[in-house]
């Protein structure tokens, strides 16, 4: 499996859970933690611009995805 295949394959996983969960990972469940360190990981590979292109655009997407189901304070 390349890495790009490995990349792939956790992409569509992080994106499954956000789909099914209509939540972001938790840090405090450990069966979770794979899924935000894949996030944190990611994400600052692109804000430092290393990412390759043809990942940018979809992890956006997943970035996006994340702000909406971001917490709220529940007495706003």
């Amino acid at each position: 499996m390349t890495q790009d295949e490995r990349w792939l394959t956790k992409y569509n996983e992080v994106m499954g859970f956000l789909e099914e969960n209509h939540r972001n990972p938790s840090k405090h469940r450990i069966e979770e933690h794979d899924y935000l360190n894949w996030l944190k990981a990611n994400r600052k590979v692109m804000n430092a611009g290393k990412m390759k292109p043809e990942r940018v655009e979809k992890f956006r997407k997943l970035l996006e995805m994340t702000e909406q189901y971001r917490r709220k304070n529940q007495y706003e």
